[in-house]
């Protein structure tokens, strides 16, 4: 007989376990009961039936606690032949069968599979319809558990049990006597519902049945005949119905209407049974952005509110501590609950995120209740500023409805408990499965907002995370809000009240920002209100993601430093998860829209400002330099940015973080953090890595402040790279990558950063030689860890360029061996890393001119170019173009011994990689035709006269003709245009007479009159004015072409359906104008016909562009332009002297016309201008 699989997944989402061995009593047990119950044969004596009643009893009643020891094929046989000894006429017999099979598949936790289910499924499904109703209570729930993860096997038998007469939904109808039996039918078909991955799912009309039963049970009042806690349990199994469709179904929300619905009866359900609340909610929740109604039934005036009731209760626990016995049921309660919903939702911020993966490692469930009432109760004083708050929270322990408080109510409490978590976690499946900009129409129906004044708080997320008694539901509606927050960052950009609104209307921006003041203001709230530590660190994580997405730039201030506050005592706590939640919310403080000058005085309070003196805090913030083994040497004392003196700390933050890397523990830890370290004196790696990862946003956003601590973070990059937890190790690294970039943008020439603020050279030296000196060589050679080796060598490419010139010589060649070597590494992240690095220091201007380096990372580059991996072509191309922008430079350079030495085969090896990586993908491409431009710019008359050259670059120049006129990325298009433009710079190519001559004009004339992008419309005309000579431009056809669509170009200027190009028509008008008075400038005799033939047709049109050109020009936003007043007339003065000087037959009248329309340009420009520009010319002249 076929086996039966073990099943893959719980009924809560987790993996079942390997099936341990039974103590050998209990196989003998099972053996022994299995083997006579095989002996026996169908019989219908009386006798029989007490036999088979007596056995079926015994292996109910058989223990299984020690887990699922029993082999499948045995369970399956046991299944199969109960079945077979049971005739559907005895009822008694199949009620006591459908016990067995439901007792076994759920405590042994097995799949049956589809041979075997294909028998019990006919017999079940048969029992239904045949015996008497009294039976099918026990009939369905065996039902339930053989259907369970075994919807796919089920094809055949679905339309018997969804079709339109199927016994499910003939069973699950509101009008069914039985509200049990209505119950079990609607758990069947939630099972049914449950997907497995790699197996197909339920066909999507039966989806859309399902869909709809469990809708419309949402919908449905309690009816009369049903008792509350099984209501409760059918509302359970219809959510799970619903997030199990979403889940694994992958059904998509599109239509409006059932989006609504289901948003309708999700927010009504996530507030049932919270006490004080009742609210009524329309059938249909429609996207607005305005509050829709959800009114409130009254209730109960005697009825206390959820706060006060939880305080009394505080109020009378408090001089109790709880049985021992007591609290270990309580502690089984949660156990067996908690797998309904996951409560540690992962924090998406664009970033590694050391926390979530070790958060319940730290934390088992077992040593996760708070301390006995009155430590609890002194703790919180210490920690918490407002203890003496009315509305305080009882602690996870009192809320939980555990045994102790006995009777119905408890349990009532609990079951409705659980219905808000199903809730939620439906809800939450229901963000995930639509699009975030669909979501955002319901932001109002879910989020707070300000109340007006005089009105009530509307009903959201943040009502039960501030009202729910019980812990977990507090924690999944803070995992459904950051769900909603996370991403937003587009939708919240458009919030704004800095300026006070005075209208008869509030802008829909204004609307936005009140909502985040009101989260804001909520979430803090409940900071101080919380006792439960997984509930807390679910809410810092949530003002985490918060922080991360909210446009603080267009906010008042204060929103920050309210939360800045309130974390701080947080930083202290004595659960690690809370602590390393905390150091997440200060990064995303620190990273979000950075620099922020309210972050900047933040960071600069006093290091005690706010801070607990909990004797419980960890970890504490050390005196400077109090953690290092050897004392700095005088050198490091005398730099200008060595570390301050513990009496006036700059910054407190970056102490902490330093202090929690690298100093041990001074105190014990509570329960959660002891099996995290053992053996280990410094704080829980989490802890230690959120640390480092603050350390490295200061670095990035504020490098003001880092950089007064720049050599002890030097070290402590150090240390941690000689650690042996590869997580710190990179960590480290990370952080030396920021410090070295924020360093190079101090030094880069638009920085604002003043010269006597930045950090010396000699310093930079000094802090690069220790890296050097230290681990750095080690992480670059550590083979076993490739992501560390590729973050090492990103850290090594962050090196300041006059640095590098400055240190000493063996460093250099260090550095440039690693580099070369790890080129040839069979790990693409290191590959491209490395690729990426090359890239970098072949700008550097101490090696550029070093003709043996250049060359040996043209063969690096044109190896890496030639790998399987997209991301290092593509790392590769970036430095190729790099590579040829460093041959461009050199060409302007006094000594033109680079040009002469640098190998022609090399070159031309270049040249064909650079034509095969055009045909990449775009990422390869658009750097592989920049390279490409710059080639063909560098080559020299020499390398042009040599036969092997003509081929070549008749190649390249179709390449990038090619890639010009097709349609790629526009990136990709710009890089074309502007590579056109620099192979028109080098006069040794013979354009103008070459065949690809039309060609190239061709492409770009086309790209400038007719492209979407205008800014590849700017650089195609920019390249179309770059020849400095008539001939250049080929024939008479040839230059009435190109005159032509310039001002096709001109004319169309203005066209466009993406009012995003918008922004860039001056622009484009200032390079056609500059383009076309360059043509004015070369025009030869026999050109002037095509020219005056477009005059006399758009004069008009031209003269007002040429005019507005000469008043305002270019934006500034691009060095090709002609920028200063000066410069823009003296264009048109050439243009002018150039056609008086043309030589043209008797009685032409075009040059006369040409010489008036450019004399009337320049009058016109000189009254509106105020003699201004007659008075430059005259000077000029």
């Amino acid at each position: 007989m076929a086996a039966v699989q073990v099943a893959s997944s719980l009924p809560c989402g987790q993996p079942r376990g390997t099936p341990r061995e039974l103590s050998p009593e209990q196989d003998d047990g099972f053996r022994r009961l299995s083997a006579r119950l095989r002996a026996l044969q169908p019989d219908d004596s009386t006798v029989s039936r007490m036999e088979i009643h007596l056995l079926f009893d015994q292996l109910i009643s058989e223990n299984y606690s020690e887990g699922g020891g029993v082999a499948p094929e045995d369970v399956s046989a046991v299944l199969v032949r109960a079945c077979q000894l049971v005739p559907l006429s005895q009822n008694h017999l199949v009620s006591k069968v459908s016990q067995l099979i439901h007792h076994l598949l759920y405590r042994l936790q097995v799949v049956v599979d589809e041979q075997n289910l294909d028998f019990l499924l006919t017999y079940t499904i048969s029992a239904i319809q045949q015996c008497s109703s009294w039976t099918h209570m026990e009939i369905l729930q065996a039902l339930a558990a053989l259907v369970y993860c075994n919807g796919s096997k089920c094809q055949k038998y679905l339309p018997d049990l969804l079709g339109k007469s199927g016994l499910l939904m003939k069973l699950s109808d509101s009008a069914h006597s039985d509200p049990e039996v209505r119950r079990a039918a609607v758990h069947c078909m939630a099972n049914l519902c449950l997907s497995v991955p790699g197996q197909p799912y339920l066909e999507e009309s039966y989806q859309n049945v399902c869909f709809q039963a469990f809708l419309t049970i949402l919908q449905s009042p309690k009816s009369s005949d049903m008792d509350d806690i099984t209501f409760c349990m059918l509302l359970q199994n219809a959510l799970k119905g619903i997030q199990s469709l979403l889940n694994g179904g992958k059904m998509r929300m599109t239509e409006t209407e059932h989006l609504g619905a289901l948003l309708a009866v999700l927010k009504k359900a996530m507030f049932h049974g919270l006490p004080g609340l009742n609210i009524e909610m329309p059938t249909v929740l429609y996207p607005t952005p305005l509050p829709q109604y959800d009114g409130r039934s009254p209730v109960k005036p005697q009825q206390p509110e959820p706060s006060a009731a939880r305080l009394s209760a505080n109020k009378k626990k408090k001089h109790k501590v709880k049985p021992k016995k007591a609290q270990q049921g309580e502690k089984e309660e949660e156990e067996e609950s908690s797998g309904d919903v996951e409560v540690a939702p992962s924090l998406s911020r664009g970033r590694v995120n050391t926390c979530d993966e070790n958060n319940w490692r730290f934390s088992p469930r077992g040593a996760q209740s708070l301390p006995v009432d009155g430590d609890r109760a002194a703790g919180r004083e210490q920690v918490w500023p407002f203890a003496s708050s009315s509305w305080k929270r009882a602690s996870s322990s009192e809320s939980d409805y555990s045994d102790s408080e006995g009777g119905m109510q408890g349990k009532m409490r609990s079951y409705q408990a659980k219905v808000r978590q199903g809730a939620l976690a439906c809800f939450l499946s229901t963000i995930k499965s639509i699009e975030k900009k669909v979501l955002y129409g319901y932001w109002s129906a879910f989020v707070p907002d300000t109340p007006e004044l005089g009105s009530p708080q509307s009903v959201s997320l943040m009502t039960l995370t501030l009202k729910d008694p019980s812990p977990k539901t507090r924690a999944c509606a803070l995992q459904v809000l950051s769900a909603i927050l996370e991403g937003s960052k587009q939708f919240l950009s458009i919030a704004e009240d800095t300026t006070d609104h005075k209208m008869a209307f509030t802008p829909f921006s204004v609307t936005i920002a009140s909502s985040i003041r009101e989260l804001h203001r909520c979430l803090l709230l409940a900071l101080v209100a919380e006792s439960s530590s997984q509930t807390l660190t679910q809410i810092i994580k949530c003002l985490a993601n918060l922080v991360s997405n909210a446009p603080y730039n267009r906010l008042k201030l204060s929103l920050l430093t309210k939360v800045w506050n309130h974390i701080k005592p947080y930083i202290r706590h004595k659960d690690v998860n809370v602590r390393v939640s905390s150091l997440t919310l200060l990064g995303a403080i620190v990273s979000t829209h950075a620099p922020l000058p309210e972050v900047q005085l933040l960071l600069q309070q006093p290091c005690s400002s706010g801070l607990s003196n909990s004797s419980s805090a960890t970890p504490h913030i050390s005196t400077p330099d109090c953690w290092k083994k050897v004392p700095a040497g005088p050198s490091l004392e005398e730099a200008s940015v060595s570390s301050p003196k513990a009496s006036s700390e700059p910054c407190w933050l970056i102490r902490l973080c330093i202090s929690t890397v690298v100093l041990p523990r001074e105190d014990s830890c509570s329960g959660s953090d002891a099996g995290s370290s053992l053996g280990s004196t410094y704080e829980p790696s989490p802890m230690r890595l959120e640390a480092l990862q603050v350390l490295a946003h200061l670095a990035k956003g504020y490098f003001s402040m880092a950089q007064l601590y720049l050599m002890e973070l030097g070290e402590v990059i150090c240390k941690c790279m000689g650690e042996a937890n590869p997580s710190i190790q990179l960590h480290g690294v990370k952080l030396l990558e920021e410090l070295g970039t924020g360093l190079i943008q101090q030094y880069k020439p638009d920085s604002s950063t003043a010269p006597e603020q930045r950090v010396p050279i000699s310093v930079v030296v000094m802090f690069w030689t220790m890296m050097l000196n230290g681990p750095l060589p080690r992480a670059l050679q550590s083979s076993e860890h490739p992501t560390l080796q590729a973050s090492a060598c990103d850290a090594l490419s962050s090196i300041l360029p006059e640095a590098f010139s400055s240190l000493p010589n063996d460093k250099q060649i260090l550095c440039i061996t690693m580099l070369l070597g790890l080129n040839d590494s069979k790990n693409h992240l290191v590959k491209a890393a490395t690729s990426r690095a090359l890239g970098v220091y072949v700008l550097f201007p101490c090696l550029r001119q070093d003709v043996i380096f250049v060359a040996d990372t043209a063969n690096a580059i044109l190896m890496s170019l030639q790998d399987k991996s997209l991301n290092v072509r593509a790392k590769a191309a970036w430095s190729l173009g790099n590579l040829t922008d460093t041959l461009i430079i050199n060409m302007d350079t006094p000594d033109p011994s680079f040009q002469d030495e640098f190998s022609g085969l090399l070159l031309l090896k270049m040249l064909q990689s650079a034509i095969q990586a055009s045909t990449d993908k775009d990422k390869v491409k658009s750097n592989a035709v920049r390279a490409l431009g710059n080639l063909l710019h560098f080559l020299q008359p020499f390398h042009i006269e040599r036969p092997r050259f003509a081929e070549i670059i008749e190649e390249s120049i179709q390449a990038l003709i090619s890639t010009v006129v097709n349609e790629a990325a526009m990136k990709v298009r710009w890089n074309a245009c502007y590579a056109m433009g620099n192979v028109f710079k080098n006069p040794a190519l013979p354009l103008g007479s070459a065949p690809w001559t039309s060609q190239a004009y061709k492409a770009l004339t086309s790209v400038v009159m007719s492209c979407k992008n205008f800014k590849v419309r700017i650089r195609s005309a920019a390249a179309l004015s770059i020849p400095g000579k008539r001939a250049q431009y080929g024939s008479l056809e040839q230059f009435a072409q190109i005159w032509n669509a310039l001002v096709t170009a001109l004319q169309k200027s203005e066209d466009t359906t993406d009012f995003l190009e918008f922004k860039y028509c001056a622009s484009l008008r200032t390079h056609i104008c500059q383009a076309l008075l360059h043509l004015l400038r070369l025009a030869s005799a026999s050109d002037l016909l095509c020219i005056l033939e477009t005059l006399e047709l758009n004069g008009d049109m031209i003269q007002s562009y040429v005019l507005q050109f000469l008043k305002s020009g270019a934006e500034g936003d691009d060095p090709g332009a002609v920028h200063t007043p000066q410069e823009r007339d003296q264009m048109v003065r050439v243009a002018l002297t150039h056609i008086h000087s043309v030589q043209t037959p008797a009685g032409d009248t075009a040059k006369r016309v040409i010489v008036a329309f450019l004399e009337d340009i320049l009058a016109v420009h000189c009254d509106s201008s105020g003699g201004q520009v007659a008075l430059l010319g005259s000077s000029d002249q």
